[in-house]
């Protein structure tokens, strides 16, 4: 009996399924044409300005040995933070990202993602070659909600 009262509903549904009208189906009238609605064009940065403005914030300063800061030059530091910003954001992990200047070079190698606290981080090794010395820090970068790369760990 129970099956039964559960079937009925069902079959009832059926029943209205199979129902189709047999009398002429009426075509819609052509007037003039509609206006189409199209969606808003949210206005913002592109990605390339998003990508540019993440790269403007990831300063070297933070990235590279504090002792090596005052030797380099205003194009070898932002040489340097973006190769430190295309590693991070793109570079496969243990394939060095190189940079050169009048004065210093450097490399920037990577480890691969891993998620902390809902962020995407990396281990990067950072070194930075001023007259033959090799300046070396090491650390963890995490990628922020706005794009942007910090550092939330260093050694070396």
């Amino acid at each position: 009996m129970q099956k039964l009262t559960r079937a009925l509903p069902l079959l009832g549904l059926l029943a209205l399924a199979g129902c189709s009208s047999t009398g002429p189906v009426s075509q819609p009238v052509a007037t003039a044409a509609a206006p189409v609605a199209t969606a808003p064009i949210l206005s913002g940065p592109s990605p390339a300005q998003q990508v540019a403005a993440a790269q403007t914030a990831t300063m070297v300063d933070a990235y590279v040995d504090p002792a090596v800061l005052p030797l380099m030059s205003p194009k070898e530091k932002a040489d340097a933070s973006s190769a430190q910003f295309y590693a991070l954001q793109f570079g496969r992990p243990g394939a060095p990202r190189t940079w050169s200047g009048s004065g210093s070079s450097g490399s920037i190698t990577v480890g691969p993602y891993v998620r902390v606290n809902n962020l995407d981080c990396r281990d990067f090794t950072n070194t930075v070659t001023v007259a033959g010395k090799p300046y070396v820090r090491k650390g963890t970068a995490c990628r922020e909600v706005n794009g942007t790369w910090s550092v939330a760990s260093t050694a070396g």
